[in-house]
């Protein structure tokens, strides 16, 4: 619902009158537009998840299908660790030797 929100200005004017009537949802204020996650954002956040996931379990071994929720500014956000991990691994040769390196103290397994 807050792609609809952002996007109103792009809805049709019946889809604006049905979210409105049904949904009771309105259009997000002018500045209340999120902010884009940069790479670095994104890693930022899949290591989060990957460290509290570490804590809890004492392993970085999830499922591919795992997915860690995170609090994020008090909004709950849900990381999908076990993919994120998955595909590190399978570039690990692409990794910066400082991104390699925060994940080997979590004892990565390559």
């Amino acid at each position: 619902m807050a792609a609809q929100r952002q996007g109103w200005d792009k809805l049709s004017p019946a889809q604006q009158w049905l979210l409105g009537s049904t949904l009771g949802l309105e259009p997000a204020a002018p500045g209340a537009r999120p902010a884009k996650l940069t790479a670095e954002g994104k890693w930022a956040l899949n290591l989060r998840a990957a460290r509290q996931f570490h804590a809890r379990e004492g392993h970085l071994r999830p499922a591919r299908e795992h997915v860690e929720r995170l609090d994020v500014d008090g909004a709950e956000v849900d990381i999908k660790l076990g993919m994120f991990l998955d595909n590190t691994r399978r570039r690990a040769d692409k990794l910066t030797p400082e991104r390699r390196a925060e994940l080997d103290q979590l004892s990565m397994r390559w």
